[in-house]
C-alpha cells in the first residue's frame, strides 16, 4: 500500500512547477511519482492546495432523514425493506439499496 506524501513535500513541488518546471521536472526532483505531481499542479490550478480525505466517507445518506425513517417504522411496524426503499425514493427523493435499510 502507498503511504500518504507529506504536505510540506506537495507545497515544494507546486512551488518549484510555479517557478517553471514541468510537473515531471519537478517530480523527479523531489523524487515523488508523475502522477501525483501532475494532479496537485492541475487541482492547485482550480484553487485546491491541500491533501483530500483518505478513507471511507463518513456518514449516510439516511441521517437528515433519520426523522422521516422512524416516523414510517412507527407508522407501519411491518413495513419491508422493499417498501421502506420505495417510500424513500418517491417521498423524499433519495434513492438506496436494499440493503442499506437493514441492520
Amino acid at each position: 500500500m502507498a503511504r500518504a506524501l507529506s504536505n510540506d513535500l506537495r507545497s515544494r513541488v507546486l512551488q518549484a512547477s510555479s517557478e517553471g518546471p514541468s510537473a515531471r521536472q519537478a517530480a523527479a526532483r523531489f523524487e515523488v511519482g508523475i502522477s501525483p505531481a501532475i494532479r496537485w499542479i492541475g487541482r492547485a490550478k482550480l484553487g485546491e492546495r491541500s491533501a483530500r480525505a483518505q478513507g471511507w466517507r463518513r456518514g449516510s445518506c439516511l441521517g437528515p432523514h433519520e426523522a422521516f425513517v422512524f416516523g414510517m417504522i412507527e407508522a407501519q411496524k411491518d413495513i419491508t425493506p422493499d417498501e421502506t426503499v420505495i417510500r424513500l425514493d418517491d417521498d423524499v427523493g433519495i434513492r438506496i439499496g436494499r440493503r442499506a435499510t437493514t441492520a
